[in-house]
């Protein structure tokens, strides 16, 4: 009996992989679980690998076997080539299928204008914005990692909240809600740098106090209400920089409904306007396994 190519779609972010199964009928199955801390990072690319084939697992053997494609959007491709390129081949090798590769920010870019032209500013654990021009060409703002850049991103909210409770908790800050919170996250706040540093991905840990810092700031804290602010003027300039008056907004800090708000009244008064996105970074995942005809072609890894 004959069947629909069935393909694989992977969204491999620095806190989460997300991998869809479909075919031309559809969705037929979707799993997740933790990330990588991205191709950059030291044996970035079996790291990545691992993630990928540990989520791959959860699904049935059945749903597992004859892929015909797997197409990956996946943190700092093009940062480090050649572990993008180890990348690539050791998935080929488990799934036996044909890979294309490309950057996780334009993944969603792909989903979010179907393959088109626009600009879309990811706010997840890092923060990237990415303009596509109409004859294909396009441009980086931020991205540049936790250490230098990712500016308003979960892991920056995240780690100015721990900044916040530290300066708190030892006479150098305001008051805060934070420093509660920050003590249950760690249970001691004077164990915090060791909890930080015990993660193999730091900037996933940081970005872990983010929802907290969002709560606080719903809840009226004015440390947290602060720290908000700040990260949305911050993105604002990245926005601004990609040199367009509209764009998609994608990521899981983006979806925080205090956040959200606070978010499109910066960018309204500086004259941004925020559009919804057609689809997601595992729509363009889908997309680049079939298509080779999208005007970034040459920055998508096919092997």
């Amino acid at each position: 009996m004959l069947t629909e190519p069935r393909r694989l779609a992977v969204d491999l972010g620095k806190t989460s992989c997300r991998i869809r199964l479909f075919d031309a009928g559809g969705i037929i199955a979707e799993e997740s679980g933790p990330g990588a801390p991205g191709l950059a990072d030291f044996d970035g690319a079996a790291k990545s690998a691992h993630a990928i084939r540990t989520v791959l697992n959860r699904f049935s053997p059945e749903n597992r076997a004859d892929i015909e494609g797997v197409g990956i959007g996946a943190a700092g491709v093009e940062a480090a080539r050649a572990a993008a390129e180890d990348l690539a081949a050791r998935v080929r090798a488990f799934t036996g299928a044909p890979v294309a590769l490309i950057n996780d920010a334009l993944a969603a870019h792909a989903g979010a204008f179907d393959g088109g032209a626009g600009v879309i500013l990811i706010i997840g654990t890092g923060a990237i914005a990415y303009a596509v021009a109409e004859d294909g060409k396009t441009r980086q703002i931020d991205g540049w990692g936790p250490w230098l850049g990712d500016e308003g991103s979960g892991r920056w909210i995240g780690q100015e909240g721990l900044l916040a409770a530290l300066r708190h908790f030892d006479g150098r800050g305001a008051p805060t809600a934070l420093t509660l919170r920050a003590a249950d996250l760690a249970g001691d706040l004077a164990a915090m740098p060791a909890w930080v540093g015990a993660e193999s991905n730091p900037a996933r840990r940081l970005g872990r106090f983010a929802p907290d810092v969002l709560d606080a700031a719903a809840d009226g804290d004015p440390v947290a209400r602060d720290i908000v602010s700040r990260a949305c003027t911050a993105l604002a300039a990245t926005a601004r920089a990609a040199g367009s008056p509209e764009l998609a907004v994608w990521g899981g800090v983006a979806g925080h409904p205090y956040f959200s708000a606070e978010l499109t009244a910066t960018f309204a008064a500086a004259g941004i306007t925020i559009i919804p996105s057609r689809g997601d970074a595992l729509d363009g995942a889908a997309l680049i396994i079939t298509r080779t005809d999208l005007g970034y072609e040459e920055r998508i890894i096919r092997g």
